[in-house]
């Protein structure tokens, strides 16, 4: 039986007898500009002007050649140089985002303590009359409503008999009711929401209508 010839290759690994690579390497710059001068001299002894046609050829392979790996480098340069601008970039957002949150939590706790300072004088000061108290406290506490409302913050607060939202209220029990089964009792806690998000559910009673009223 005829062998066929192993395949080379100047490019290629020469494997060992188990298979693996060996550490052999594919000829370097030197080696290949030899074996091209060898080639050259080879023709020129038959034919000189076709073997200036290859020499110009390798020429001109090596100065596109010289041109790629210029053009190769530049734009790996150029591409750690995006790389670290983003790195960077990313950096000062997430500082900047940092301060922002810090600066508007600073503005509404700023905004807070005005309304702590008019609690503590109400439970502080001798009040004649419970009224008197009662008024202060409601002063105070629309200082409050209007901090809540430049916030976009809104009181979850439904009427009875409303629709259960389970988005928005949690049950807590179901009770003998005059409103219609399966309909919202009464609000034993209300809840809040800042911009149509739910940042405490109202936690309200349930009707079992057992209560109803026929009409």
């Amino acid at each position: 039986m005829t062998e066929e010839p192993a395949q080379t290759g100047a490019d290629e690994q020469v494997e060992d007898m188990d298979g693996e690579p060996s550490d052999e390497k594919a000829p370097d710059e030197d080696v290949l500009d030899q074996q091209e001068t060898d080639l050259v001299e080879r023709i020129a002894d038959d034919d000189e002007t076709l073997a200036q046609d290859v020499e110009d050829h390798f020429v001109a392979i090596e100065s596109e050649r010289q041109e790629l790996e210029a053009e190769v480098d530049d734009l790996r340069t150029r591409l750690k140089r995006k790389q670290a601008d983003f790195q960077n970039y990313k950096k000062r957002a997430k500082k900047r985002q940092e301060q922002l949150e810090k600066r508007a939590t600073e503005d509404v706790v700023h905004r807070l303590i005005d309304v702590r300072d008019n609690l503590k004088r109400a439970v502080e000061e001798e009040h004649e009359d419970v009224e008197s108290l009662r008024s202060g406290v409601e002063l105070t506490l629309k200082e409050l409503d209007r901090v809540f409302e430049e916030e976009n913050v809104a009181e979850i607060d439904p009427h009875p008999g409303a629709d259960v939202d389970p988005q928005r209220h949690e049950v807590m029990l179901r009770v003998e009711s005059e409103h219609p089964e399966d309909t919202i009792a009464d609000v034993f806690q209300p809840g809040y929401e800042m911009a149509d998000k739910v940042l405490q559910a109202a936690q309200v009673t349930v009707s079992d209508g057992s209560g109803e009223t026929e009409e």
